[in-house]
């Protein structure tokens, strides 16, 4: 299976064998610049994201060619909840919006004037927040008008690569399921919020051709790529739901920790309807498995945002490796690019107190480790209420791998052992094991094996500093923004004068 991974910094072509295992020595990357501005604007330019995937496609059609091989099909990965609009000669109106743009705070605050939050929530299994389409649209529209009434169509960069390659609109229940227009109970648009952002289901991924994979390519595209034409390609999951599958948490007794650039926990469970906890979203892996989880917008982004700003010794992780939870005596809140779970509110930004004289570069950035590790300490507790504590939890993503340090803090903060996944690119592998059952030649995903490192065990006595941490970090937050954390003791009353 061919996997077509199109992220947000770069786009990567793989081939991966009936074992799911990467072909050695097979594959294309290439990288690509986020579009930002100070207005909050995060975006991609579509053909440039689009010729970037074709750049890949050659390299890999050429060494296949070379190698005598032909894939079974391909899969795609990408990532949730962005967007672009099209016109009628099928011309972007708008460039890739990135769910990092946070240009929509105002549309929420109307979205939360019109709709009860919880029902969203319960509805749709996304919150009012920047990172989903509803607000989006509404900001396009009050602020592009003229984009927005050019744009008959509004679909996911997969679904933007596939119109030009293969002459038809595709896209799978797991992209539309994380949009925030999407009602979990009827696996079906939600009426309700489509009137409030103007828009129609002919604007949209038709329900019924859902999942339907394209096998003939353009006349210039499947000359371009012989190897590729007549065989399917199936339209883009979700990079979340890839992920978790490639990494082998497929079903509710393995957890999925990842941490990139951002960062989430997962778990995949086969059911028919689901109750959504508070503080988690609910997507889709496909129209037979929800997805549910916690996202933060602060993950290895905190790292890189430290090791560029701090003067940091060659040692510090080593360092850092000596010492007990929170001896530096800062509290840190690590909102670099606001927040998602669980508070959703992308207007947060980090803070630091109880700095002195004393403290050094390597405080600071165990303040920054250990504040991220708390993060998922809060998600891992609201996954837990719902669901039974997992037999595994399962950590991928090459910030926290690269980092044994970091990976020790978490599995310190979280008072659960964690397990390292050796597969390199666990969302392209897990775009093709997807792929591969739709397509009918894998029975059953769950059953697909995974390679596993070492498994790391809590250490008891910094679990319990970790919660002490914990603890401040909550009041922290109380103070600052008026607000319950609820991880943080009650408040004490000043004594009476």
């Amino acid at each position: 299976m061919v996997d077509l991974d199109l992220g947000s910094s770069s786009v990567r072509a793989l081939l991966f064998d009936g074992n799911f295992s990467q072909y050695e020595g097979l594959g294309f990357q290439k990288k690509y610049e986020i579009i930002t501005t100070s207005e909050g604007a995060v975006e991609l330019d579509p053909n440039v994201v689009f010729d970037a995937t074709c750049e890949c496609l050659d390299s890999l059609h050429e060494q296949m060619a070379q190698r005598g091989l032909k894939p079974a099909g391909i899969g795609i990965s990408t990532f949730w909840h962005s967007f672009l609009g099209i016109c009628k000669d099928n011309k972007p109106t708008t460039r890739i919006i990135h769910l990092f743009d946070t240009r929509s705070a105002k549309q929420v605050e109307q979205l939360t004037q019109t709709f009860d939050r919880a029902w969203v929530h319960a509805i749709t299994g996304c919150v009012p927040h920047t990172s989903y389409w509803p607000a989006k649209l509404l900001w396009l529209r009050q602020n592009q008008p003229d984009q927005f009434e050019r744009t008959t169509r509004w679909l996911s960069p997969g679904e933007y690569f596939l119109l030009r390659v293969a002459g038809r609109l595709a896209e799978s229940t797991s992209m539309v399921s994380a949009t925030g227009l999407w009602d979990q109970r009827k696996n079906d648009y939600c009426e309700e919020l489509l009137v409030a952002c103007a828009i129609r289901t002919d604007q949209l991924a038709p329900v019924e051709s859902l999942d339907e994979p394209c096998r003939a390519l353009e006349p210039t595209f499947a000359a371009r790529w012989p190897l590729f034409h007549g065989i399917p390609w199936y339209p883009a999951y979700g990079d979340g739901a890839c992920n978790s599958i490639g990494s082998g948490c497929a079903t509710p007794e393995q957890f999925a920790l990842m941490v990139g650039t951002s960062g989430a926990m997962r778990v995949v469970i086969k059911q028919n309807t689901v109750t959504i906890p508070s503080g988690i979203w609910c997507y889709r892996v496909n129209r037979e498995r929800f997805i549910l989880g916690g996202a933060v917008s602060n993950g290895g982004e905190v790292y890189r945002w430290a090791t560029r700003t701090l003067r940091l010794p060659d040692n510090a992780e080593e360092e850092i490796a000596k010492r007990q939870p929170g001896v530096h005596g800062l509290t840190m809140l690590p909102y670099l690019a606001g927040e998602r779970s669980p508070y959703w509110r992308p207007e947060l930004r980090a803070m630091i107190t109880g700095m002195s004289l004393s403290t050094t570069s390597v405080d600071i950035l165990q303040a920054c480790l250990e504040s991220v590790s708390l993060r998922f300490k809060q998600i891992y507790t609201l996954l837990t209420r719902p669901f039974a504590a997992p037999t595994s939890l399962i950590a991928s993503g090459g910030a926290l791998l690269k980092s044994p340090i970091w990976l020790q803090m978490m599995t310190d903060a979280l008072a659960r052992p964690i397990t390292e996944c050796l597969e390199p690119e666990a969302s392209s592998r897990g775009a093709a094991i997807i792929a591969a059952e739709q397509m009918g030649v894998l029975a059953n995903l769950e059953a697909v094996s995974v390679r596993m490192g070492a498994m790391l065990e809590p250490k008891p006595e910094r679990t319990k500093a970790y919660e002490r941490l914990l603890e401040r970090d909550g009041l922290l937050f109380e103070t600052f923004y008026g607000v319950t954390s609820g991880f943080a003791p009650a408040l004490r009353q000043p004594p009476p004068r």
